[in-house]
């Protein structure tokens, strides 16, 4: 970009995140899908994240559970697939073709070979890349069929499912491993399959597989352009270091990516360089209202930049975020996260303020009132994040 690069500093950033990610009382959806293609992918690696994304985003949170469902299993306007960093993500099911070829034909030809020389090693030759081809076409021919299955009624269709080879033989993690659940992961990788309804309630880990809808195959530059310009309309301003993070992507196909979209470079404090999409320069509009907001773990606000110290004070992270750095549910106040949340047995939402200054009764006040509105929604639900986080097990005990 010729001449002197814009400056968008922290409160911009914070008010381009209130608006765009449907945190703000004026932004809020009416819909998942509307939540979902403001966002680009919400975490799906623990089911309840995105079920309490959505209802933290809803203006009518009460019907989060039945609108998701709706959207997940039901018009399939949504979908729950591998994404980035072989990540588990829900996708607005238009995106699904530009995801799968951006990011998933990568990762699927590594996880294939993977689990192709796990299982010949781990056998010692007598399960065979042959072997796993007539397999899976059979499993896949069940799965059509049933329309949707568990892993354990694919196995009673095809028996070699069941099937155990040596994982990393003579290391302290050695074990025996299943071809049944190596091979879904990696058909859901391949895009060939989709995870389905829960076993239990809604917030269930144990899903039933389906045959995954066609789609177009797309060239994957084109694909990573598409994705890109996604993605930077949502989360704009993003450094190159943001950007690579989150698509997991190669520097040179991220840069590619970059100059085929027409990215614009700006500044952001500290003075970094970072990108967004051409003619997204112009200032943007301030929320109307101050706002709170309570985010679950893994939300995909809380984890959609790398460099985060414009939205989360470095000494809340202790607290906040697992040994694996998984963040856990947080309190917004106006941009920034200011403390975290969690659920007591008994179903009570508790909170707690973790930043030094004094936010004022206005914020305590806010903070109160969205705790009661995630209260009302989830009703007799308990909800346990799947990573636990200090101040969540100390909050929820």
């Amino acid at each position: 970009m010729g001449g002197r690069q814009r400056h968008i500093g922290v409160e911009e950033r914070r008010a381009r995140l209130a608006l765009r990610h449907r945190l703000a009382a004026q932004a809020r959806a009416k819909t998942p899908e509307e939540v979902a293609g403001s966002l680009v992918a919400l975490h799906g690696t623990d089911p309840a994240t995105v079920y309490l994304a959505i209802g933290a985003r809803l203006a009518d949170a009460g019907g989060t559970v039945p609108e998701v469902e709706r959207a997940l299993y039901e018009e399939r306007t949504l979908v729950r697939m591998h994404g980035m960093r072989h990540t588990v993500f829900v996708f607005p099911t238009g995106l699904a073709a530009v995801v799968h070829a951006s990011t998933g034909l990568a990762i699927a030809a590594k996880a294939r070979a993977g689990l192709v020389k796990d299982m010949v090693t781990g056998s010692d030759g007598r399960l065979t890349a042959q072997w796993l081809t007539e397999v899976e076409a059979s499993a896949l021919a069940a799965l059509a069929r049933r329309g949707q299955a568990t892993v354990g009624e694919l196995t009673r269709d095809e028996p070699r499912l069941k099937e155990r080879f040596t994982y990393a033989a003579g290391k302290s993690y050695e074990s025996l491993q299943p071809v049944s659940s190596r091979l879904m992961r990696v058909l859901g990788v391949e895009g060939r399959v989709v995870r389905g309804r829960p076993l239990g309630a809604w917030t269930s880990s144990q899903f039933r597989w389906a045959v995954a809808p066609p789609h177009p195959e797309l060239p994957p530059a084109e694909a990573q352009s598409e994705l890109l310009r996604h993605w930077l309309a949502a989360c704009g301003p993003a450094t190159e270091a943001d950007l690579k993070w989150w698509t997991g992507w190669r520097v040179t196909d991220l840069r590619r990516a970059l100059s085929a979209i027409g990215a614009v470079a700006v500044t952001v404090d500290g003075g970094a360089t970072a990108y967004v999409t051409a003619g997204d320069e112009e200032p943007a509009a301030a929320p109307e209202e101050p706002w709170a907001a309570l985010l679950p773990g893994l939300d995909p606000t809380t984890m959609g930049w790398q460099e985060r110290d414009w939205y989360l004070s470095p000494g809340l992270r202790p607290a906040l975020f697992d040994g694996s750095g998984n963040v856990g549910p947080t309190v917004w106040w106006n941009g920034r996260v200011v403390g975290g949340w969690a659920q007591r047995p008994g179903g009570e939402v508790v909170w707690r303020l973790l930043e030094t200054e004094d936010l004022g009764q206005q914020a305590r006040a806010a903070v109160e009132e969205e705790a009661a509105r995630l209260s009302a929604w989830l009703g007799d639900t308990r909800v346990t994040p799947r990573f636990r986080t200090p101040l969540e097990k100390e909050l929820s005990a």
